[in-house]
């Protein structure tokens, strides 16, 4: 079983799922109202093996070599600093650990930074791959994984890298 860490958890949807599966779950969030959402649901649902602390994704309170797999789920985009966010990820992973990274291809919906508090209007696809490499990820793949049929027509972006 996998120990895991989701970056940018928000209600820790993702992570409940995923905890079902998992030795155990760390969920990090900067807003205190998602981590008290997320800790109220993981105990509604008698998941004992996640925690959810406060932290910012981009030096997340845990320890170095510490998961087997860090997500950041839709996260990437809110960080003042992505590649900041990204080699902390590679320092919380073992060896041969993996990062997976889903984010937006980069858009023109500029609403969304008032909408959604977005920092970055996504990625392109080559940016999240030398952000990884830059980190110190190896075997770095790269697809465009979903593309919304209605507007603002968002792509979502899936990143792999191992360290």
């Amino acid at each position: 079983k996998v120990r895991i860490a989701d970056l940018g958890a928000g209600d820790g949807t993702l992570s409940r799922l995923l905890a079902r599966q998992a030795e155990f779950v760390h969920c990090v969030d900067n807003s205190p109202r998602m981590v008290e959402l997320g800790r109220a649901l993981a105990k509604k649902e008698q998941l004992n093996n996640l925690d959810y602390v406060l932290g910012d994704i981009e030096k997340a309170p845990l320890p170095d070599r510490s998961v087997d797999l860090v997500l950041l789920s839709q996260a990437l985009h809110h960080a003042e600093h992505p590649q900041r966010a990204v080699d902390a990820a590679y320092r919380m992973l073992k060896a041969g650990g993996r990062l997976i990274v889903l984010d937006l291809v980069q858009h023109q919906f500029e609403e969304a930074r008032e909408l959604y508090g977005d920092r970055w209007l996504g990625f392109p696809e080559g940016t999240v791959a030398r952000m990884l490499e830059r980190a110190g990820f190896d075997q770095i793949e790269t697809i465009v994984a979903d593309r919304e049929p209605s507007p603002p027509h968002f792509q979502t972006l899936l990143a792999i890298g191992v360290k």
